[in-house]
């Protein structure tokens, strides 16, 4: 396994095509989404907005306005490379990154140069089997995690047929200046799922640290995939920069695309230029938007309105002290108590670990709750597409759903139908009294159900023949017919030994 400070190789096992072999390196962009005021003034943050309503004159980029630093979004570019194993820079500056766009109203970005505030660190993620490579951990280094402003943003509208099939642009200044990180990684990546991986596990623990919803289907994080491809043995080859990436789906196939358009143009002759590159998600490709610009077409320059940003020693430890349980770790010891290692990273990274905790807390068993959280519960959240951050719903009702389920009062079938009116309810009332209101109680008193056996045994004389002849599959008939007059909530278990014991004399 690799360290943070070992030199690139590639003679891990990779993706490879006509003897070309795939490298990769990602820029992830994350938006502080939960902090309150943008990066350098003291605009809100609230998404969903009409346009141009959070903007002040520092984000609109007025003369004469004064950007003062965000200390609380400082604290989370630094918590975040602390979760990321970086060393933390005890003194590092904002810089002006300059260039022209309609939706960067200053002209100039302020972002990180020289010195970022985090730099150096590693993320270790587990990847699936896949082509020739076995299953199992992957290092993947991380140069930097600096700190910069997001931009405004561009909605593009009017005839077909024209630039981008519109003839005008629209600019919303509500997102200029919300915090920004970016998390640029080494090239350490060989296949299209190991960058799939590296992005899901940055997105969960940008949202275990809280400081990000990370939707990457809202903007609030974005991916950059610079891909490469080269012969192994030779120097890697030129990289081409695909931009905006929104899902991790997407990923996965614009960095395969790529990776073989590049090899196509090699065997052709050709030669790739360095380049910003789109994904058409609709149809399958990368398209040039632009030439890829230099360290110097930037003309980067500290940026004399902020004043340096530094942190002792004693104030890193202070932030890596307020580090909650990382995802890793989290399924790491839901993994301990007997959990499967799939059904551990399901609860993890659909954030239902405290859920987990809580029911087990209550006395259940792990891996029943695993089973119902990861399977029945996601299951029905998602046919309704519900957030389980959205339903109502907490550990509780898991755990007395299983409570209810061990004492005999529900059965499986019986929980499911709890369950489905619980969601519908949006946790408002628990498992128990649910059962109690739609009357779906386990029938499992013995005298109720002994006459229930009874007047089936009596209207079915011939299975029960059948069944005295040695036919024991044929109880399986008289099973239903007993569920059917309790509607379903006979006890499987008391209803076949009341029936065998009955007909058996």
């Amino acid at each position: 396994m690799s360290t943070a400070t070992e030199p690139l190789t590639d003679d891990r096992i990779g993706w490879e095509l006509d003897g070309y072999r795939l490298v990769v390196g990602l820029e992830v962009h994350v938006e502080l989404t939960e902090l309150r005021t943008k990066m350098f003034c003291a605009d809100p943050i609230d998404f969903g907005g009409e346009p141009n309503t959070r903007v002040g004159p520092v984000s609109a980029g007025l003369p004469g306005s004064l950007p003062v630093a965000n200390r609380k979004g400082v604290e989370a570019a630094a918590r975040l490379g602390l979760a990321l194993n970086c060393g933390i820079a005890q003194s590092c500056r904002f810089h002006r990154k300059n260039y022209f766009y309609p939706d960067l109203p200053k002209n100039y970005q302020i972002s990180q140069y020289d010195v970022p505030l985090c730099h150096d660190g590693w993320i270790d993620i587990d990847v699936e089997e896949v082509g020739t490579r076995e299953p199992g951990t992957v290092r993947v280094r991380i140069e930097r995690v600096h700190m910069e402003e997001d931009t405004a943003k561009s909605t593009h509208a009017g005839e077909t047929g024209r630039l981008h099939g519109a003839d005008r642009t629209f600019i919303d200044l509500n997102r200029a200046g919300i915090p920004l990180l970016e998390c640029v990684s080494r090239p350490d990546i060989r296949w299209p799922e190991e960058a799939q991986a590296y992005l899901r596990e940055l997105v969960a623990i940008a949202r275990a640290l809280g400081i990000s919803d990370a939707k990457m289907e809202e903007g609030s994080i974005r991916c950059d995939a610079n891909v490469s491809v080269h012969i192994p043995g030779e120097p890697l080859g030129t990289r081409t920069e695909i931009k905006n990436v929104n899902s991790v789906r997407s990923l996965g196939r614009a960095i395969a695309h790529e990776a073989q358009r590049q090899v196509r143009l090699l065997q052709e002759g050709g030669e790739v230029v360095q380049e910003t590159r789109h994904w058409d998600e609709g149809r399958s490709v990368t398209e040039t938007l632009r030439r890829k610009e230099t360290l110097a077409d930037y003309r980067y320059f500290p940026d004399p309105d902020l004043v340096p940003v530094v942190h002792t020693p004693e104030r890193v430890e202070e932030l890596r002290s307020t580090l909650p349980e990382l995802p890793a770790q989290a399924r790491e010891r839901i993994g301990a108590t007997g959990v499967a290692r799939e059904q551990a990273a399901t609860i993890v990274d659909n954030h239902l670990a405290t859920w987990f905790d809580e029911a087990v807390g209550m006395g259940a068993d792990a891996s029943t709750v695993a089973n119902w959280l990861s399977g029945e519960l996601l299951g029905r959240l998602g046919q309704e597409s519900i957030a389980p951050s959205e339903s109502g719903l907490s550990g509780r009702h898991v755990g007395e759903l299983v409570r209810l389920i061990d004492d005999g009062t529900l059965s499986t079938k019986l929980a499911k139908q709890v369950l489905d009116k619980v969601i519908e309810a949006r946790g408002s009332k628990l498992p128990a009294q649910v059962a109690q209101d739609e009357g779906l109680q386990q029938v499992s008193d013995t005298g109720e159900l002994q006459a229930i056996v009874d007047q089936v045994i009596a209207e079915n004389a011939d299975t029960v023949d059948d069944i005295r002849g040695g036919n024991e599959k044929a109880i399986g008939a008289l099973v239903g017919q007993v569920m059917s007059k309790t509607r379903g909530q006979a006890d499987p278990r008391l209803t076949n030994e009341l029936l065998r014991s009955t007909i058996q004399g």
